[in-house]
């Protein structure tokens, strides 16, 4: 299966620039015969969060719209990146999965909001993991700042899932850790791991994409540099499955031992 990752150079507040950027690249990936393609963190604005009012969007607005119409008419999934989506407990960091019918499989809110970069005061956290039938497969969607936090991975790989996708803005101090965090939620939980990140900056901070395509050993499929590109990678779903007969650490959990 090819998969596509839109390393986009993010423009801080500007929704129009940002939607033709993502639409050319859906375009790009779908003439390549990509079956899957995945967008980065806050893709519409970036993290403008002093005119969030201006960017939040409802469940079935202009960009849930856009990203489903795409899946659609190109036949392909789209794991459409995060955006601010308003709920009756607030704003948040909301992820949205379209099938190629076109239809809504996934909705994944972020959990883990990141301190340093203020999120935590324009934005409320979601509270569950949600999982989603991925051509078959289980596959889940994290955010940016979750991989931090491996029992977030853990629980989805307990419960099956195969594949993780990472949106994220992910900034240059810090590319280090990026790359490391990902290659471990694969070998930890073997399971492919695909991450999207930004490039360009806002009023704050640097990014330098290095987004990722990773195998369930922990294998670099495919590795951007630090400019605007799709980037492309075959994955093969069956490979979980052998990699975890060959190691086989879920059975080998000791669950009654952790304190968590």
């Amino acid at each position: 299966m090819k998969v596509a990752v839109c390393q986009m150079n993010v423009v801080q507040g500007d929704q129009k620039r940002n939607r033709i950027t993502a639409e050319r690249m859906i375009l790009e990936a779908a003439e390549n015969d990509a079956k899957v393609v995945i967008l980065p963190e806050m893709w519409t604005s970036g993290y403008d969060f002093n005119n969030l009012d201006k960017h939040k969007e409802i469940i079935g607005g202009s960009t849930y719209q856009f990203l489903s119409s795409k899946a659609k008419n190109h036949n392909i999934w789209i794991i459409g990146g995060s955006f601010p989506v308003e709920f009756p407990e607030g704003i948040k960091n909301t992820s949205f999965t379209f099938d190629p019918n076109g239809d809504l499989q996934n909705i994944y809110n972020k959990v883990h909001l990141i301190g340093l970069m203020n999120e935590d005061e324009y934005l409320v956290p979601g509270s569950e993991c949600t999982l989603f039938n991925f051509n078959e497969h289980l596959a889940a969607v994290e955010i940016c700042y979750d991989i931090r936090f491996p029992e977030l991975t853990r629980t989805y790989a307990i419960s099956g899932a195969k594949i993780l996708f990472v949106p994220a803005e992910w900034p240059v101090q810090r590319e280090e850790h990026w790359k490391t965090l990902l290659q471990a939620r694969a070998i930890e939980n073997q399971m492919f791991v695909i991450g999207a990140n930004i490039v360009g900056n806002n009023d704050n901070d640097i990014f330098n994409g290095k987004s990722m395509i990773i195998d369930p050993r922990g294998q670099i499929i495919a590795e951007a540099g630090s400019k605007p590109v799709v980037l492309y990678g075959n994955i093969n779903l069956s490979l979980v499955k052998s990699t975890r007969e060959a190691m086989p650490i879920f059975k080998d959990r000791m669950p009654s031992v952790y304190k968590m």
